[in-house]
């Protein structure tokens, strides 16, 4: 009886364990969406990729099909967006964070540009994969609609 009662309480808490191990990632990780959605609407293309690995081996992929490499993912953000007006403020809504390992999470969600009548707004949907790296959580790829 004993041994049954340790081992219920040895598995409730490895559960908790379990449990704090993953809400601070996911907190991590929406915390790099806020940081890049107050980035873009403070006008710092630059701050907003701070959210991206920097890296050749990053992956965009867009409207305009495939991307690779922070810096060209970058020149398209400013060639794209080349003021505050065309950024126009961005709000994220996120749909689900699963986190598939310990360094890896896959996160779906929808985006929103609310721009002046002129340029008028914009929206979709993205699928983001990020890795923890040094501590860090980036994305590594996005495919945006």
């Amino acid at each position: 009886m004993k041994s049954l009662l340790f081992s219920l309480l040895f598995l409730l808490a490895s559960a908790a364990f379990a449990q704090k191990q993953i809400m601070p990632d996911k907190t991590m990780i929406m915390r790099v969406l806020s940081n890049q959605q107050k980035a873009w609407n403070d006008g710092r293309i630059e701050d907003f990729m701070n959210g991206y690995w920097q890296s050749d081996s990053l992956v965009f992929i867009g409207k305009k099909g495939i991307t690779k490499g922070w810096q060209q993912t970058l020149d398209n953000y400013k060639k794209s967006y080349p003021d505050k007006v065309s950024m126009g403020k961005l709000e994220f809504t996120i749909i689900a964070v699963a986190l598939l390992s310990k360094t890896s999470a896959h996160v779906v969600g929808k985006w929103h540009l609310k721009r002046e009548l002129s340029k008028g707004d914009l929206e979709g949907h993205f699928t983001l994969l990020f890795k923890k790296m040094n501590k860090r959580w980036v994305i590594v790829s996005d495919h945006s609609s």
